[in-house]
């Protein structure tokens, strides 16, 4: 069964770029017709899909979040990651990996908040 997991800081200050890592098991982020994404929830709020990256390498990223946001993987280590950059208080979310052909597998999320 395919399990994702995320990791990094759950506190950034405003201005810096929040870096989260997906660690992906029982599956590989190259399995044919998978897809990888991130999704958050802010507090209070719904469901943001943030952006994705397929079996091809071919990444998608959320028209709002374009010129902030860098999604890549490490096909090595079975991972793929997120980068936001400049990041302010609204960012402050819980942060989602996703996995598969239509979101099957989520991971548990991590608490990511923005505050100095």
């Amino acid at each position: 069964q395919v399990q994702l997991q995320e990791s990094g800081p759950g506190l950034v200050k405003p201005s810096q770029t929040l870096s989260l890592t997906c660690t992906v098991s029982g599956g590989s982020v190259t399995a044919t017709n998978y897809a990888w994404d991130w999704i958050r929830q802010p507090p209070g709020k719904g469901l943001e899909w943030m952006g994705a990256i397929n079996t091809r390498g071919r990444i998608f990223y959320s028209s709002s979040l374009k010129s902030r946001i860098t999604i890549a993987r490490d096909t090595s280590k079975n991972q793929f990651t997120l980068q936001l950059s400049s990041v302010t208080p609204e960012d402050t979310a819980v942060y989602y990996c996703v996995g598969g052909e239509a979101y099957d597998y989520w991971g548990q999320g991590t608490q990511v908040t923005v505050s100095s």
